[in-house]
């Protein structure tokens, strides 16, 4: 006699989506300095929300995520870009995580997998819209 047997895993076993919000304003601040991701999150759904009245073209802003070693080069090279290209470099391996640009009162969400990330990795998130990457920058922590 044969028996099988199946055991089902449900797919939230094996994955943990964790939630951040982040809000940037007219005056090019975000509300957070530094955003801490559990160590056991499998991915981050990340809200980014434009408080201010400006409009995108004016006083748009996006969130991008970098390793701190490569934000000064990959902050340089969005000054070449344009809107139309959210303000980044095309294909650029050094960005990990980006938004698109949006404008005031709108809100946009990206979900990235935290396997891009390396536990206790330096990573700095800022906007690329052109200049703006001087006060708008922060760090991200995993683990």
């Amino acid at each position: 006699m044969l028996a099988v047997c199946f055991v089902l895993f449900a797919p939230s076993a094996w994955a943990r989506t964790c939630q951040v919000t982040i809000t940037g304003n007219d005056q090019m601040k975000f509300d957070q300095s530094t955003i801490a991701i559990a160590p056991g999150c499998t991915e981050v759904s990340l809200t980014l929300k434009h408080a201010g009245k400006l409009a995108a073209n004016v006083m748009g802003h996006d969130w991008v995520l970098a390793k701190t070693a490569d934000f000064q080069a990959v902050a340089d090279a969005s000054t070449h870009a344009t809107l139309a290209d959210g303000y980044l470099p095309k294909d650029d391996a050094r960005v990990i995580a980006h938004t698109k640009v949006i404008g005031g009162g709108e809100s946009t969400t990206i979900t990235f997998p935290t396997s891009k990330l390396q536990k206790g990795g330096d990573y700095t998130f800022f906007c690329s819209f052109p200049g703006h990457w001087t006060m708008m920058k922060g760090t991200l922590s995993f683990g």
